[in-house]
């Protein structure tokens, strides 16, 4: 059965950074958009990173661009989030899903998705 396995969570000051992990199993990951997702309290949740199965196109919300770099290393069946310069506002329980890629049309929109990792929690404070 399909498995994602997120971690690197944790807490950090603003300005700090992270590197979020997410291993997958039980699935041809070279056949898999990846994306991670983010989601705060009373919010929806939201695209974050995506990045195509060969790694060559990726995808950023405009509020990360600059900060975040999302990549994959499919010998190892894992997709990486390196976070710099967090702030507050990024705050918010991460995912990372899976997508078919040839079903994918927006790959920062969550219904594309069909798997998901149990989340790991980023807080950011000031």
């Amino acid at each position: 059965q399909v498995q994602l396995v997120e971690s690197g969570g944790g807490s950090v000051q603003a300005g700090g950074s992270l590197r979020l992990s997410c291993a997958g199993s039980g699935y041809t990951y070279s056949d898999y958009y990846m994306g991670w997702f983010r989601q705060a309290p009373g919010m929806e949740r939201e695209g974050v990173a995506s990045i195509a199965p060969g790694g060559g196109s990726t995808s950023y919300a405009d509020s990360v661009k600059g900060r975040f770099t999302i990549s994959r290393d499919n010998a190892k069946n894992t997709v990486y989030l390196q976070m710099n310069t967090l702030r507050p506002e990024d705050t918010a329980m991460y995912y990372c899903a899976a997508g078919r890629w040839w079903k994918m049309t927006t790959p920062l929109r969550r219904y594309e998705y069909e798997h998901w990792g149990q989340g790991t929690q980023v807080t950011v404070s000031s």
